[in-house]
């Protein structure tokens, strides 16, 4: 036996050992044809496979996730996660690991339910994007074109030694400062004043202790001052959720429908809703009993509900979905807007949604992407090959969400990369730790002269 089979059996040996694994192969998917996806076969991608290497990954450093997934499980990271790995639209890699149960009596499979949280941005800005290329609405216009509720809204002014105070915003906030975050709105737990943050939750403008509906949330925000002047600082908000409500209102149908109709539908993403159907919640995913985050999320995040007409829909942080589901829209946004055959956004429009858009202003998206990245229409976009903490290029658009998932496009290496697990606390480690894998593992770059 050859000194390379024999590490890479034992590393997969090792996985299953350490993590409850399957026998090696058992929970790998068979990779599809090259062109599956209608993936871009550039550079790597030429050559679907030559001994050890599929599109340029090696299986032997492939084999490296088990070992290390295992003694995540093992730290209390999470019980089980699933990992996916795309390039020129082929499925590379894509297996579960551990188990799906707090309690570690079932085993993951790969297709595990998990809760999306902020995931779900990503998909509410391409709805949005839809209607701004359908003429519907522009990225110029002020929100309060459609919500009237946000039309007398006011900024704090926040100055040391001195009592706040509100003031007249210097412009209106406008679709941009939604799908950018750059509105001053805020999410309660980061408001930089107590009093807007007390507003917040005194109001359940985060529905997080119960159901809310759309207009009334709408109502309350628009009494509550903005944290920042509009497009002076990027702030990581509820903006996509009032997104969605825009949307909503634009396209003159809820949510769920317009999701449905235009990116579930088509896409074939099956599995992929607000709530969770009773048939499908033994697939659903947990996170670790310990992790100190995962009671009170859990009452914030009532997915076992359908709240369609109790409660607006959050388009930031409402869905849950599978691993294979958000591979087929995140493949659609490698590929420039299209799959299988299939056009969603113009080529263009993903590049520019795909670019920096809060160059020159306050505030940054370091706390969910670490250093090296700006934020375009949806998510973090790296900015340069260096400074970031984990390997990618110029240009990769990345989000996560807070119970664990993640995931990474990277056009300029054809790749897409995803991440699904269950571990509030641990998410930010997680992320990082994939990517250093997933890198670790591309032995052949696609970009010239890499």
């Amino acid at each position: 036996m050859s000194t390379t089979l024999a590490s890479r059996r034992a590393a997969l040996a090792a996985g299953a050992a350490l993590f409850g694994a399957a026998p090696a192969g058992a929970q790998t998917a068979t990779p599809p044809p090259a062109t599956s996806g209608n993936g871009s076969n550039g550079g790597a991608g030429r050559r679907a496979s030559n001994g050890d290497l599929v599109q340029g990954f090696s299986r032997e450093r492939l084999a490296r996730l088990g070992p290390a997934f295992a003694r995540e499980a093992e730290r209390g990271s999470f019980p089980g996660c699933v990992a996916l790995i795309a390039r020129s639209g082929q499925i590379v890699h894509h297996e579960a690991y551990g188990h799906q149960d707090a309690a570690r009596t079932k085993r993951m499979a790969r297709d595990a339910i998990f809760l999306q949280a902020s995931m779900t941005k990503p998909v509410t800005s391409v709805a949005a994007m839809m209607l701004v290329e359908e003429g519907r609405m522009k990225l110029s216009d002020p929100i309060a074109n459609w919500m009237p509720e946000l039309k007398d809204l006011k900024a704090e002014r926040r100055r040391e030694g001195q009592a706040a105070e509100e003031v007249a915003l210097d412009r209106p906030v406008t679709v941009q400062d939604l799908l950018r975050h750059t509105s001053g709105f805020v999410y309660a737990e980061s408001a930089p004043s107590e009093r807007i943050k007390g507003l917040y939750e005194e109001h359940n403008i985060e529905a997080r202790t119960g159901a809310i509906a759309g207009d009334e949330m709408l109502k309350r925000l628009g009494a509550i001052p903005l944290a920042h002047q509009p497009g002076s600082t990027f702030h990581y908000s509820i903006s996509t959720d009032v997104l969605g409500l825009l949307v909503e209102r634009v396209a003159g149908q809820r949510l769920d429908r317009v999701f449905a109709e235009r990116i579930f539908g088509p896409l074939g993403m099956r599995d992929t809703a607000w709530h969770v159907a009773p048939e499908k919640r033994a697939r659903v995913a947990e996170a670790p009993d310990g992790d100190p985050r995962k009671e009170a999320m859990w009452r914030s995040y009532r997915i076992m509900e359908d709240e369609a007409g109790r409660s607006y829909l959050k388009g930031g942080a409402g869905l849950v979905s599978t691993s294979a589901d958000y591979f087929r829209f995140a493949q659609m946004l490698g590929n420039g807007g299209s799959f299988e055959g299939k056009r969603y956004l113009a080529a263009p429009v993903v590049r520019y949604m795909m670019s920096d858009h809060i160059q020159g202003m306050a505030g940054s998206p370091t706390a969910s992407t670490g250093p090296g990245y700006g934020f375009g229409l949806g998510f973090g976009v790296r900015r340069q090959d260096g400074l970031a903490v984990a390997p990618g290029s110029t240009g990769d658009a990345m989000w996560a969400g807070a119970w664990g998932t993640f995931f990474t496009v990277d056009p300029a290496e054809h790749l897409v990369a995803i991440l699904m697990t269950q571990g509030p606390s641990s998410r930010i480690h997680t992320r990082t730790l994939f990517k250093n894998l997933v890198y670790g593992a591309m032995v052949e770059s696609a970009r010239s002269g890499a």
